[in-house]
């Protein structure tokens, strides 16, 4: 069993195309949580129907946040964090697994749109995405069968994609994260702890955290992307519309807030990630 934890805020079309690929492509039993942060569209009881766990926010509430509310609910060892805009591949959980056990990961993260093998990749993969999703995002708008539409469009049969992509990388990995997922064993909380309320980035104040550890206690490795396993993430579907403000707003810092950049940079040479420096007046 996996505890799969996803926050949402309204987007119903979206979520029920989430919710019908992760129950058709998920090999193992899972419990859904969902954290849901005031959505007014009938999202929150669209999943209480399909057999999730909603927990009400009352309110907007930033995403390290919620995690860390679907946390105190999850009640197995595999904790998944997936944004609610993913697009599950066949047997992604136990493809993911697999790999994470055959390398000794306690912490990994599938490709996605917003995270391939490397910058490169990621970039192509974007330019490809944003051809498919803008005009069709102008014209007809997040609708459920729209949104489909845009699936085959940029892959064409989204198992037979998936399979050409899993024959090609096997259990390969790369150092790294995608911001839209993370797969985590509870054995990793000991270690590097719950998400940092303080830090909306807080998948890739998770991935530095982690890397330190493994530098300075030497008892768990960095977080690695899982190249045989790919999600499809839509990427700002709502990006032009306006949310709530968070509650917990006033508790907020930026990444760089935390982490020197000068300090923090060379060590992450190897992830691909990058800490931004504060800009200068």
């Amino acid at each position: 069993m996996i505890s799969i934890i996803t926050a949402i805020y309204n987007q119903l079309p979206m979520n029920r195309l989430y919710c019908e690929y992760l129950n058709r492509f998920t090999g193992n039993p899972f419990e859904l949580i969902i954290v849901d942060n005031g959505s007014t569209d009938g999202s929150a009881e669209f999943f209480e129907r399909h057999g999730a766990r909603v927990i009400r926010n009352g309110g907007n509430y930033s995403y390290p946040r919620c995690q860390n509310r679907g946390i105190q609910a999850a009640r197995y060892d595999v904790l998944v964090f997936l944004n609610n805009d993913l697009i599950v591949s066949p047997q992604w959980d136990l493809h993911a697994l697999a790999i994470m056990d055959y390398h000794g990961l306690e912490i990994g993260s599938c490709c996605a749109t917003d995270r391939t093998e490397t910058s490169n990749s990621t970039r192509s993969s974007q330019r490809l995405w944003k051809y498919v999703r803008n005009p069709l995002l102008f014209l007809f708008g997040p609708r459920h069968c729209n949104l489909k539409l845009m699936l085959a469009l940029r892959y064409g049969n989204w198992e037979t994609w998936n399979d050409r992509r899993r024959q090609k990388f096997g259990n390969s990995i790369s150092e790294g994260i995608a911001g839209s997922n993370v797969i985590m064993r509870r054995s990793a909380l000991s270690k590097v702890g719950r998400w940092d309320e303080r830090i909306q980035a807080a998948d890739f104040d998770l991935a530095i955290r982690t890397k330190l550890r493994s530098i300075e206690r030497k008892d768990i490795k960095p977080v690695h992307l899982l190249l045989g396993v790919y999600l499809h993430h839509y990427i700002r579907l709502t990006y032009k519309k306006r949310y709530p403000p968070f509650i917990d707003g006033a508790n907020l810092i930026a990444l760089n807030k935390k982490w020197d950049a000068d300090r923090i940079n060379p060590i992450l040479s190897s992830s691909g990630m990058r800490v931004k420096k504060p800009k200068t007046s």
